[in-house]
């Protein structure tokens, strides 16, 4: 888990959008960033947010872990059919292409051919549909490369309709991009 591409996401989801944060694991046990190696307990797994009624979406980080437990895919799946949100930024995508959701649908990915074939792992991806884009939002899938943790953050905002309006997204763009 990159613990820096989800920290604006669930600041600005809990501050301004007055959401609920759950965390999910495969278990309760404490999950340590890929760099900064802080440790962040999960308040649920994954098994248990399945029997959640209420879930509106489900935000995947990057990072090195690439193992995918059927419950995952499971939850992964029963959302899309939903129409609930699944955005994923990183080498989070992998788990969207294995649930099979990214099928048809745009995507972007850090995991490019030859991270791939440099992982030793077989290509999970509908390649014909991946744009080499900083962020993508295709209905309710929205995707991200590992730097555009901002706009990846922003477009998961304006999926949960955060902002009063185009300005107040765009305010909110140039504030944390630093740009005056």
């Amino acid at each position: 888990m990159a613990d820096f591409e989800m920290s604006l996401v669930c600041y600005l989801l809990a501050f301004e959008g007055k959401k609920d944060i759950v965390t999910i694991g495969y278990e309760k046990e404490i999950v340590y960033s890929a760099g900064s190696k802080i440790g962040y307990k999960p308040s649920i797994t994954v098994k248990e947010a399945l029997e959640l009624k209420d879930v509106e979406g489900l935000i995947i980080p990057g990072g090195l872990n690439s193992e995918q437990r059927p419950e995952l895919t499971e939850l992964i799946q029963k959302l899309n059919q939903s129409k609930k949100l699944l955005a994923a930024i990183c080498r989070g995508p992998q788990y969207l292409a294995r649930a099979g959701v990214l099928e048809g649908r745009f995507y972007t990915t850090t995991m490019t051919l030859e991270v791939i074939k440099r992982l030793g792992i077989e290509d999970p991806f509908p390649r014909q549909t991946f744009a080499n884009k900083r962020v993508i939002r295709d209905d309710n899938i929205i995707t991200a490369i590992d730097t555009a943790f901002v706009e990846f953050s922003i477009e998961i905002c304006d999926w949960f309709h955060v902002f009063k309006d185009i300005d107040d997204k765009m305010e909110m763009i140039k504030t944390f991009k630093g740009i005056d």
